[in-house]
């Protein structure tokens, strides 16, 4: 090729990206589309939930004769043209504060730990660079959205790849592995009366006096811990985990365990804390969580009603709270599944096009964006990277995704140059 075609073609294909308005550009640069979120409910479907059983439905399979398609009928939502799911029936009545976004795609191994990093920090496990979660990210960004709470909550099992890496502690989160325990390390033990715990600080005072003059940085970053935890524990913010307080047919309404996490992720957000991580973890459902090889894959539609009844009921308290245009829900999970069955009739992995989906935060929702093929292995139209998904919910939020976040001395993009999907902005 010709030394000016050459730079013809790149130049071309530069100002085609930067159609959008953060493209590849610095944080002084372009402007870029500014959402006017507040709070993210990130809800982690750990596994890899099966696009063609749930928000991408195509023609029906057979597992006994071994044809591909999914597993269960379709139905019509509430947009013109968007099916999903038949056992997404309350999400589709309300799919017009929904975007499933069909064309998501990584090139990680089909593997869970290295996928499930790559879905929470945008980027492939490096080892020179422990990269930051996206909660982590958006916490250093914006910090808590009002004083006296944590800023990032998970809501499950702990994981490295939901940490803060480079960032530090101070993007790190609380978390509690179920609704009526609290968070782990925070919840008073029943035979600390409230006499006895007053005691124990004032023991602490007194050691704080007596090693005054040996006060160091570690010493006093320790104290600055130690307050926060006594802070967090007291009943101004643990009484926002007493879900007894809401109506009966709220509860109800939002199911079992996963719908309760769901309940207490918006009574977070109503105390300030602007960044909430729920994990569907819960396996003994159907043996297998998301991981539907095999047999899970025979009870997977108990996975999908459990998700239907709680983010429908979540979708509909939010906006009875008037916090769903100020709140983006976001449903991840670290791949898809081919829709070819296995041996025994489940479904394998697949992160070459799969299927993410945003609800609320005030933007302009279609339904479903992007178009995979007639089985959901290929993309079609509008591929969406792992980095534009993640510049995509900075842009909600205000943040600036060509924006340079510092390891040491070493800039790092906070969205490995994602690009924002420019229509939900429109």
């Amino acid at each position: 090729m010709k030394r000016r075609n050459f730079i013809h073609r790149a130049g071309a294909g530069v100002l085609g990206a930067v159609g959008s308005p953060c493209a590849f550009a610095n944080e002084n640069a372009a402007p870029f589309p500014k959402g006017k979120v507040e709070h993210v409910i990130h809800i982690w479907l750990g596994g890899g939930a099966a696009q063609v059983d749930t928000w991408d439905p195509k023609a029906l399979g057979d597992v006994k004769a071994k044809k591909a398609g999914s597993y269960y009928p379709s139905i019509d939502t509430a947009v013109p043209g968007v099916q999903v799911c038949q056992h997404l029936s309350r999400c589709a009545k309300v799919m017009d504060r929904i975007t499933a976004v069909r064309t998501i795609h990584h090139d990680v191994i089909d593997e869970h730990a290295a996928a499930s990093n790559r879905m929470h920090t945008g980027r492939n496990v490096s080892g020179t660079t422990v990269y930051p979660s996206l909660g982590s990210a958006v916490l250093h960004e914006r910090g808590a959205a009002a004083e006296g709470v944590p800023g990032y909550v998970v809501i499950g099992y702990p994981n490295f790849s939901r940490g803060p890496g480079f960032l530090g502690a101070k993007a790190g989160f609380l978390y509690l592995l179920d609704t009526a325990a609290g968070p782990a390390g925070l919840k008073r033990p029943d035979h600390i009366t409230d006499p006895r715990q007053a005691r124990r600080e004032q023991l602490l005072e007194t050691l704080r006096g007596s090693a005054a003059e040996q006060r160091g940085q570690a010493v006093a970053e320790y104290d600055t811990a130690i307050e926060e935890s006594l802070r967090l524990a007291g009943p101004k913010f643990m009484n926002v985990f007493d879900l007894e307080k809401e109506k009966a047919d709220l509860r109800n309404s939002y199911g079992d365990e996963f719908g309760q996490r769901c309940l207490l992720a918006r009574r977070l957000i109503q105390r300030g804390v602007r960044f909430i991580e729920v994990s569907h973890n819960l396996n003994f459902v159907n043996g297998t969580g998301w991981d539907t090889h095999n047999e899970g894959q025979l009870k997977q539609h108990i996975l999908i009603e459990e998700l239907d009844k709680a983010m429908s009921t979540l979708i509909t308290d939010l906006e009875a709270h008037k916090l769903l245009d100020k709140t983006l829900i976001v449903v991840n999970t670290e791949f898809g599944r081919p829709a070819a069955f296995d041996g025994r009739g489940g479904r394998n992995h697949q992160g070459s096009a799969f299927t993410l989906v945003l609800a609320g935060g005030g933007l302009n929702h279609c339904g479903a964006y992007g178009v995979t093929d007639e089985l959901s292995k290929e993309i079609v139209e509008n591929p969406v990277g792992v980095p534009d998904l993640f510049a995509t919910v900075h842009c909600a939020l205000g943040v600036n995704p060509a924006k340079e976040l510092y390891d040491g001395d070493r800039p790092v993009p906070i969205t490995d140059r994602g690009v924002p999907i420019g229509k939900l902005f429109a």
